[in-house]
């Protein structure tokens, strides 16, 4: 009965195929797409605490807060530097991140802090649009949902490479002005162009300075409206537009001036050997000078920035609180996150969001490995018949002897 014999290999061999094929498959399916969602469920939406009977700035009931979604620093790879399997696991992570995300946390509005592109400053026409295609496609969205895009130095090049193109390649891409106001359920959200902070009166430069000090004389004159009742401006404030009389929430890709990290802590600051190098003016951070003038022009309660790829919280002269956002891509860092903000006119709440960790995605991969070799050295041995080769050797042995 030879066919008898052969059935029982014949059906391990499928067993054994089968379990390796549960274990790629799992350990693939985990690592792509199952781990974004138990990781960005322990997240959830601030809450704000309000007194009882609090009313909005303008004396009307408390409406809602927004849940805005923030992030920064994602660099998508350009066709210069980019190498391709970079290109693919980095763009493929950060795009299950989000789309997960807005899936689960359903964001009113989504805000990048610049560095959207790691190539914008130097791509040709061609190699822009493939990245805008890209972009386009990774952080695809609801019509719920808002995205608002700041600009970076990686987007339009540092100071000394920004031109006119460059800038208004960008802003035509997301359809807005680099610096301008956004309102959303009565709460100024102030966008600033902050490459554009260099101070040495480029054109650019000018530009950007004489749109923030008409933005800042518009809020102050919202701010007299309210104060008087709405019954007249000052012969100063006409011709102003008028927006919510809150005090705004300033977001942009630099952070202001600070030294350096040293007083940073937590799971997302620079690593302890980083903390301490000192920051570079308008490189790093922005000046001490356009630091302060942003800070008397526009009195934000909160500002938000990036660049730096590392968390962190300022406090600036005792009263302006700076939160610095960590990169959202792990070619930047291992742990990426982003901040979860539920903002109202007056008041506002802060959580953080941490995605998975590279090295657990590996980690998951390398003991699918060792467990794919271990079945197969089992499989073969089993197969093989160690046991029969080894008597046949000592049989041969003997007969030799």
């Amino acid at each position: 009965m030879p066919i008898n014999k052969e059935m029982p290999r014949f059906s391990v061999r499928w067993m054994v195929a089968a379990v390796l094929i549960l274990v790629v498959s799992g350990a693939f399916f985990f690592c792509e797409y199952i781990i974004y969602f138990p990781t960005i469920l322990k997240c959830a939406w601030p809450k704000i605490n309000h007194a009882r009977g609090e009313e909005g700035i303008d004396g009307r009931p408390m409406d809602s807060a927004v849940r805005a979604m923030v992030l920064s620093d994602t660099h998508l790879l350009g066709a210069v530097g980019g190498h391709w399997f970079d290109k693919l696991r980095r763009e493929w992570q950060m795009e299950r991140a989000f789309q997960t995300a807005v899936w689960l946390l359903r964001p009113e509005i989504v805000f990048i802090l610049g560095d959207i592109f790691d190539e914008g400053k130097w791509s040709s026409q061609k190699h822009w649009e493939d990245d805008v295609r890209r972009f386009h496609r990774m952080f695809r969205h609801s019509t719920d949902t808002e995205l608002v895009v700041l600009v970076g130095n990686h987007d339009i090049g540092f100071h000394y490479e920004m031109d006119w193109f460059k800038l208004q390649r960008f802003e035509k891409v997301f359809n807005a002005s680099s610096t301008r106001i956004v309102t959303k359920k009565g709460v100024n959200f102030l966008l600033v162009n902050s490459v554009a902070l260099h101070g040495d009166g480029c054109p650019i430069c000018q530009s950007v300075e004489k749109e923030l000090i008409k933005l800042s004389r518009d809020l102050n004159c919202s701010l007299q409206n309210l104060q008087s009742g709405g019954s007249g401006v000052m012969d100063s404030c006409e011709g102003s537009q008028l927006y919510p009389p809150a005090a705004p929430i300033m977001l942009q890709h630099y952070p202001l001036y600070r030294v350096s990290d040293a007083g940073c802590t937590g799971l997302d600051a620079a690593p302890p050997e980083e903390r301490h190098l000192l920051f570079r003016e308008k490189y790093d951070v922005l000046s001490k000078e356009a630091s302060q003038r942003l800070l008397q022009w526009f009195k934000p309660r909160l500002i938000l920035s990036g660049h730096t790829h590392s968390g962190c919280e300022v406090l600036h002269d005792n009263k302006y609180p700076e939160i610095s956002v960590p990169s959202f891509s792990w070619r930047n860092r291992n742990n990426p996150s982003f901040i979860l903000a539920s903002v109202s006119p007056s008041s506002y709440a802060l959580s953080k969001c941490f995605l998975p960790e590279e090295s657990t995605v590996i980690s998951v991969y390398c003991s699918a490995g060792a467990c794919l070799l271990l079945l197969l050295l089992a499989h073969c041995l089993w197969m093989k018949g160690l046991l029969q080769c080894l008597s046949l050797c000592l049989l041969g042995k003997h007969k030799s002897l």
